[in-house]
């Protein structure tokens, strides 16, 4: 039937308000079954996941198909290299993507999609893995898998109850569950989760210190034995609104700040020495923090800058216009 054709329904907001409740609690309802449900299948499919030296390859068709590439794309960003097949184009050629060391994950509510037949048949000729995630574990796929995560029994949400709505969200979880059990066993860092999510709001939450503070080069140091006069043409020079104070071995052991300089205007500055003026508790940050942590002590100190140390000897400086650059602050 074409939209035009469609008759439209009045509905009052509380009666659109109650059909979308119906839905999101049918659904949360069904999420809780397949939660209880899950058993020793879920830890060897877990186990094969995180065992597979190729590729795991995702399959599905029509709406279990469109789960089956965001399965697919969440396991390659966490640490299981993967891709979706799609089962009819596997038909005419692309089964060739799939080699002997893959991992085979096959969607399908009923098990009976007609798409995926020549698909099952390649894995079990060439005896490559296959878990089925099915409603019906004695269907041609669930029958045909080595191993089968079966979906609970729980009604489509569709006033029809015909559209794959409830299933496909079981699907899409059971995807999530599987992905963060395997990085779980693979001890799957923030670290590691950086190396694949560079770009985007993700990637810059991710940054390190190290990679967007200045370097050496541009750190303003001073010993405390210096004059003040000589402390101001640092700072100048360096335009950070600070200097850090070093000892004869190069360890930090003071700042001094453009409020440092305001508070002490008045009291002969140009006549004193480093060691007069400076902060001998600096506040510092190690260059393996997160940048988005180092904001958080930024604000919480009320400061612009800091000095970034390793074994206590100054490595960088981070500046709040360097985060604010980068996308981070």
């Amino acid at each position: 039937m074409i939209r035009s054709a469609l008759k439209i329904i009045p509905m009052s907001d509380t009666d659109i308000l109650r059909a979308g409740t119906r839905v999101l609690t049918t659904e949360g309802e069904a999420l809780g079954l397949l939660a209880k449900s899950l058993g020793p299948p879920f830890a060897r499919a877990t186990e094969l996941l995180v065992g597979c030296k190729g590729r795991v390859i995702v399959t599905g068709m029509g709406k279990s198909g469109h789960i089956a590439r965001k399965m697919a794309a969440t396991f390659a960003s966490t640490g299981s290299p993967a891709h979706f097949v799609h089962p009819g184009e596997a038909s005419h050629g692309d089964l060739g993507m799939i080699t002997r060391d893959d991992l085979v994950i096959a969607l399908s509510n009923s098990g009976e999609a007609p798409e995926l037949t020549d698909l099952i048949h390649y894995t079990r000729r060439f005896s490559i893995p296959l878990i089925a995630i099915t409603s019906r574990p004695d269907s041609a796929l669930g029958s045909a898998a080595d191993l089968t995560l079966q979906l609970p029994a729980a009604p489509e949400v569709c006033p029809m109850g015909l559209a794959p709505t409830t299933s496909t969200t079981m699907m899409l979880a059971l995807g999530d569950a599987l992905a963060v059990a395997a990085m779980e066993m693979k001890g799957f860092t923030a670290e590691d989760y950086r190396h694949f999510h560079p770009g985007g709001k993700l990637g810059k939450t991710l940054l390190r210190v190290s990679e967007v503070m200045r370097g050496a080069d541009n750190m303003p140091l001073v010993t405390e034995s210096d004059a003040m006069s000589k402390v101001l043409v640092v700072m100048t020079h360096k335009s950070l609104g600070c200097a850090g104070i070093v000892d004869s071995s190069g360890t930090l052991i003071g700042i001094i700040t453009d409020g440092d300089l305001r508070r002490h205007m008045e009291d002969g500055l140009l006549t004193r020495t480093a060691a007069d003026i400076m902060n001998r508790s600096p506040t510092t940050v190690e260059p393996n923090l997160l940048a988005v942590e180092a904001i958080k002590i930024l604000n919480e100190k009320a400061r612009t800058q800091l000095f970034v140390v390793e074994k206590g000897k100054p490595v960088g400086v981070l500046h709040i216009h360097d985060l604010l650059r980068a996308g981070i602050a």
